[in-house]
């Protein structure tokens, strides 16, 4: 786990660096200068891209981890590049055919409530295919274990760059129009990026090794790539329901509050993203030599620390959320989508926590059966979503997502225990939910008892109301930081600690 770790740490810093970015993008910048409307669309613009992406992948960034093994000799990945970048682009023109082919039917189902989006429909195929690139170079770098700088590229200089593109259309320097191929070119910017620091690494090829590529491996990786186009159909899709179901069905203003809750909830994953992203090529190798035990290993320690680290997290967002909604430019508005941030915020925790799951049956024999969890969870998604947004708004659209990650991976877990003999539960995730629940306890008990001391500080409202917040969050998760520690629930984090601690002589 040692190179794991490292990396993953190293992600990570670069992954909140960039949250913070984003922070004061949502913050002083979007909230403040662009409608609800405008948000709205380049929140459908960004989703529809990637479901368009996602699709013409044909299953690259899954098979590239799932067949690197079988092409890495020392140095030398046999062409394996080659295959990485021609594969996604036949998937390119075949889905740009069919998107242009669907332009007519999705722009009648758009036109009355999104109408904006109609307008801008064609930006789909250019973002789409720097989105498609810029995962393709990603997983390639990640293949060769440096997640770093392809992450500092999607996590700070995309924000960099997007945040001016905003700023330049907040000081009517920027046209909409203008606007939106600016937004559209931040991608383009870094998707070259990519691919200039994938060369510089100077361990892949564009030279394709034909005799390497035996029968018996064709066909494996025909019919698994099969498979992940046909899952594929729902995978992508089912990310972006919300977003699609609201803007149609309530129009892009309403889009636009949901992104502003999802951006709130989104640093929840952001752990994940880094660890996840480093451990599935070694989850892939302990499944390809069918070391059980190692791979039990890393799907509980992935999974454990994304869960602590997440509900850390979530804490200190729902324990502030009326402050945050009070100093958000124009909160009024966006304070619609409270109850959004609790319910997604909890989607994308129990989402990143046990997405782990998904990745070994991906990498194992039973692939197959991913599929049909795929377009299980896909249907229940479309399902709750036309049920319940009629009901309850983006409440309802909110509540849809966690039902049905819930249902999802409670199935899906049971049968990788089953087939794989792999799980990431364990008993300290239950210490993980007795800490968390006490700590609410905490923040219910300070609530009801000390939140009316700080209103008498001789300060303006808002004044006392930060104080307040800042205190409750540094001794709320000061103690839960400390409980994690003297409980040994994480036996690396403790390590990590105790190795600092020694450095700086506070521990012998």
């Amino acid at each position: 786990m040692g190179i794991i770790i490292r990396q993953s740490v190293k992600g990570t810093v670069v992954s909140y660096v960039g949250a913070a970015i984003g922070f004061i993008t949502t913050f002083f910048v979007l909230t403040n200068f662009l409608t609800a409307e405008e948000i709205g669309l380049t929140r459908v613009l960004v989703d529809a891209a990637t479901v368009f992406a996602g699709l013409a992948q044909l299953g690259t960034t899954s098979s590239a981890i799932r067949y690197f093994p079988y092409f890495k000799d020392g140095e030398k990945d046999k062409g394996f590049f080659f295959w990485t970048l021609v594969v996604p682009f036949v998937g390119f023109l075949i889905y740009s055919l069919f998107f242009w082919l669907l332009k007519e039917p999705i722009s009648g189902v758009f036109a009355k409530n999104s109408s904006l989006f109609v307008d801008y429909y064609d930006f789909i195929f250019p973002l789409g295919f720097f989105l498609l690139y810029m995962s393709v170079f990603e997983v390639n770098s990640n293949l060769l274990l440096r997640i770093v700088v392809p992450k500092f590229i999607r996590e700070i200089l995309v924000r960099v760059l997007t945040l001016a593109s905003y700023l330049l259309y907040a000081f009517d320097l920027l046209s909409l129009h203008g606007f939106i191929i600016a937004f559209s070119s931040v991608y383009a910017i870094a998707t070259l990026l990519n691919i200039i620091y994938l060369f510089s690494l100077k361990k892949v090829s564009l030279k394709p090794n034909f005799k390497f590529i035996g029968k018996a491996l064709a066909k494996d990786y025909l019919v698994y790539t099969l498979f992940l186009i046909a899952g594929a159909l729902g995978g992508v899709i089912a990310p972006s329901i919300n977003s699609f179901f609201i803007s149609a069905k309530m129009g892009l203003n309403y889009a636009g509050i949901f992104a502003i809750a999802g951006y709130m909830t989104s640093i929840i994953e952001i752990p994940y993203r880094s660890l996840g992203t480093i451990a599935q090529p070694h989850i892939s190798e302990a499944i390809k030599e069918q070391d059980v035990a190692r791979a039990n290993v890393l799907c509980k320690s992935i999974s454990l620390h994304q869960l602590l680290a997440g509900f850390f997290i979530f804490l200190a967002i729902w324990i502030n959320i009326d402050l945050i909604f009070e100093l958000l430019p124009k909160g009024e508005i966006y304070v619609a989508g409270k109850w959004v941030v609790f319910i997604m915020g909890l989607s994308k925790l129990f989402n990143s926590a046990y997405s782990v799951g998904v990745t070994v049956l991906r990498y194992s024999r039973y692939f197959y059966m991913s599929l049909i969890f795929t377009f299980m969870f896909t249907a229940i998604a479309i399902v709750l979503n036309n049920k319940l947004i009629p009901l309850w708004g983006i409440n309802g659209a909110a509540l849809a997502s966690l039902v049905s990650y819930v249902i999802y991976y409670l199935v899906l877990l049971g049968l990788v225990r089953w087939k794989v003999k792999t799980s990431p539960f364990s008993w300290k995730q239950l210490q993980v939910f007795l800490l968390v629940c006490f700590l609410f306890l905490c923040d219910w008990l300070w609530t009801g008892s000390l939140s009316a001391l700080f209103l008498k500080i001789p300060l303006p409202g808002l004044y006392a109301r930060i104080i307040e917040a800042v205190t409750k969050t540094v001794l709320i998760l000061g103690t839960g930081l400390v409980l994690t520690y003297v409980w040994n629930i994480s036996e690396e984090a403790n390590r990590l600690l105790n190795n600092i601690l020694t450095r700086l002589r506070l521990k012998k």
